[in-house]
């Protein structure tokens, strides 16, 4: 994904991708790690998807999701900011990369969509560290080559396409972080399951819609219900 700036770049400064990619995992001097950083990353993502991404810190990863010092996971990851690219291309990997298109350039457009509104419900701090993107791991980029493939039939140039494809991105994180929150706010103290949407409904809206003077209003959409990662994107 994400975060695309017409240029090709990630839209802001910090991490050099250089060196944030280059030789994964294995730092250029010193005793060699106890862990590996897909490991550390794969502990932070887990955190996250349990707690929350505020719950992800340098230190909670290390005591209590790899068992290790602190300062063990600073050659693979010195910061929060680089763990949390990190984390991002890691679960971007969940994305298919390459898949049979269409042709169709709006319906494989809707394809790349569904994905990563799947991918977002799965793990759902993601959408808030996008937000803070700054560089393109080798996961981000694979799944990038497939949405810019996806709009060849629109005759756009690259820096067009990759305006849409960013734009298409903000849209999906936007709809997803608001129905996420939307859920929590529905979900009672004792962890039962979200009222229906339509219980949401006030009188006076339903009376509106119903009003033949607003008879052309399309009916209230239903909130979108994420699928299992094995199911058609279609």
């Amino acid at each position: 994904m994400w975060n695309v700036t017409p240029d090709g770049g990630s839209g802001a400064t910090g991490a050099d991708p250089e060196q944030l990619w280059r030789n994964p995992g294995q730092p250029r001097r010193g005793r060699k790690p106890a862990f590996s950083r897909e490991a550390i990353t794969a502990a932070a993502v887990a955190l996250a998807d349990a707690e929350g991404l505020e719950a992800v810190t340098m230190r909670r990863v290390a005591a209590q999701q790899v068992g290790a010092a602190v300062m063990s996971l600073y050659s693979c990851a010195p910061d929060k900011e680089t763990l949390l690219e990190l984390m991002v291309d890691h679960v971007s990997g969940e994305l298919p990369a390459s898949c049979a298109l269409t042709g169709d350039w709006r319906a494989d457009r809707k394809a790349v969509a569904h994905d990563q509104r799947d991918l977002m419900f799965r793990h759902p701090w993601l959408p808030a560290a996008l937000s803070a993107r700054r560089s393109l791991g080798p996961n981000t980029l694979a799944f990038l080559e497939r949405a810019l493939a996806a709009l060849r039939p629109t005759g756009l140039d690259g820096a067009a396409k990759l305006e849409v494809f960013a734009q298409l991105t903000a849209f999906v994180a936007g709809l997803v972080a608001h129905e996420i929150l939307r859920r929590a706010a529905t979900r009672s103290p004792t962890g039962s399951r979200p009222k229906p949407a339509t219980s949401r409904r006030s009188p006076r809206t339903a009376a509106t819609r119903n009003s033949p003077r607003h008879s052309r209003l399309p009916p209230a959409p239903s909130p979108p219900t994420p699928r299992s990662p094995g199911s058609s994107t279609a």
